[in-house]
């Protein structure tokens, strides 16, 4: 974990609300995995006070890490106007990541809205030979990421969208139940990595827990610190984890589905 300033490269809007940051920080990019986060400064001086997580979406060339998200409030928007070459606050990498699906297995990465950033750094990561396929959830096509903004999202992901204008009219997870009733050769070998708002997790993690197929889940929660000092992000834990709560920026941000207590949420 590192604490030192990363310099912008670029930040452009990509979709609706919606941007893409490139910054310089080659320190942290060369040892993050996906899923992990960093913690970010979005305004001058100590105004915003707290730094705010971002999945790391990616790797922008040798020395870089590419940053998704949407403005939703003020400090997001005061990183909407973040000029190349200012440099900001950054403390990663932070949390734990995936587990790289092992040889063989299909991976089927499942995003809802901003949930893309970390599935977008794990097909980015894995290896040529592997198969993977990404079905996204948005809310209407104005939200959706486009390729020629991503280099590595790939053309032929399956879209939902809330509202039916375009690709599949409904929720994302409607696609997952879809393409696991599809599955009837015997050899194929599943594994379910997904993001996004917890109800559209807990519905991943029950698709997979009736087909036992494993599942790692990538929480979102509100975090002041990113280092589990100030137990804001805490989510209660499966009994069988031998202990009530675990923490989403020490212990995750990415879990196996079945160590969450998903009924509490």
């Amino acid at each position: 974990m590192l604490d030192i300033q990363a310099m912008v490269l670029f930040n452009r809007r990509v979709a609706r609300d919606t941007y893409l940051m490139g910054l310089e920080v080659p320190e942290i990019i060369q040892t993050s995995r996906p899923g992990q986060f960093i913690m970010l400064g979005v305004g001058d001086g100590q105004d915003p006070l707290l730094r705010r997580p971002f999945s790391i979406c990616g790797r922008h060339g040798e020395d870089g890490l590419l940053v998704l998200y949407r403005v939703v409030g003020r400090g997001t928007a005061l990183l909407s106007r973040a000029p190349a070459g200012r440099r900001l606050d950054c403390l990663g990498p932070l949390g734990n990541g995936f587990r790289l699906p092992r040889p063989g297995t299909i991976l089927l990465a499942v995003g809802g809205g901003m949930g893309a950033a970390p599935l977008l750094f794990l097909l980015q990561s894995l290896a040529q030979h592997q198969t993977a396929e990404l079905m996204l959830g948005f809310r209407t096509s104005t939200e959706i990421l486009p390729s020629s903004e991503l280099p590595h999202l790939p053309e032929g992901a399956a879209i939902a969208t809330d509202d039916g204008s375009r690709g599949r009219h409904g929720l994302v997870t409607q696609l997952l139940a879809e393409r696991l009733q599809r599955h009837t050769a015997p050899d194929e070998d599943f594994v379910i990595c997904a993001c996004g708002p917890r109800p559209m997790l807990q519905e991943v993690a029950a698709l997979a827990n009736d087909r036992r197929i494993p599942c790692q889940v990538s929480l979102e929660a509100h975090m002041a610190c990113g280092v589990g000092a100030c137990q804001g992000c805490a989510v209660a834990a499966d009994p069988g984890m031998g202990r009530p709560y675990l923490h989403v920026c020490r212990e995750g941000p990415v879990f196996e589905a079945e160590a969450v207590l998903w009924g509490s949420l």
